[in-house]
């Protein structure tokens, strides 16, 4: 029986060096990703941050930084797509979508489109979806200091995003956690619309109650 010839050593190490090459700068690019991506959802929340405040420069400037690392993001996995849906930079683009759509809204009464903002189209939606909460918690900060009337801008906002998410009904591997977003804008909808409604009847009620006083 004529042996079997067994490959040389060399070969499987030119095949390990060749993998482990490759799997080095995969490995490289994840954690430079990882970071960049963790810098760019700080920028965003430091932006939302600086919009409640009315700091709208400061705002303008971390969002455009937030948007310049997911451009170095982009760049960097172009070779590595499988880490680039791994999960950590759609984290990242949902951040950017949100901080950008509550910056748009509120300083400019205008939302974004998704190629406006650049980003996966779920990512855009979800990102969208927690654009609610902020513009809930402006819709307080308008009824706090007096101006509840100028808040019903924002509430039919937060009522055509949520009726734009109900429209994806599609499995979760689609969009990817869109239903609880759509489940989250509806509970801050609701409430909100409570909230505003008994702050514009106080205030109906206190101008009936300051004129009746200055008709005496």
């Amino acid at each position: 029986m004529r042996g079997i010839k067994m490959p040389g050593p060399s070969i499987f190490e030119s095949i390990s060096t060749e993998l482990l090459r490759g799997f080095d700068d995969k490995d490289r690019a994840r954690e430079e990703a990882l970071l960049l991506s963790r810098k760019a959802i700080r920028l965003c929340s430091s932006s939302i941050r600086s919009i409640h405040r009315g700091e709208i420069e400061a705002a303008e400037r971390l969002i455009d930084q937030a948007g310049e690392e997911l451009e170095k993001i982009r760049t960097l996995l172009v070779n590595h797509q499988d880490v680039r849906y791994a999960g950590f930079v759609d984290g990242a683009e949902q951040e950017y979508a949100e901080a950008l759509s509550v910056y748009s809204i509120i300083t400019r009464h205008e939302i974004l489109s998704p190629d406006e903002i650049a980003v996966e189209r779920v990512n855009y939606l979800a990102g969208l979806g927690d654009a609610t909460g902020e513009l809930r918690r402006h819709i307080l900060d308008l009824i706090r200091s007096g101006r509840a009337k100028d808040g019903e801008y924002y509430l039919q906002v937060m009522e055509e995003i949520y009726y734009l998410l109900m429209l994806f009904d599609y499995p979760d591997a689609i969009t990817r956690g869109l239903r609880r977003k759509s489940d989250l804008a509806r509970s801050m909808l609701e409430r909100t619309r409570g909230d505003l409604t008994n702050a514009l009847e106080i205030s109906r009620m206190e101008s009936s109650l300051l004129k009746n006083q200055c008709s005496k």
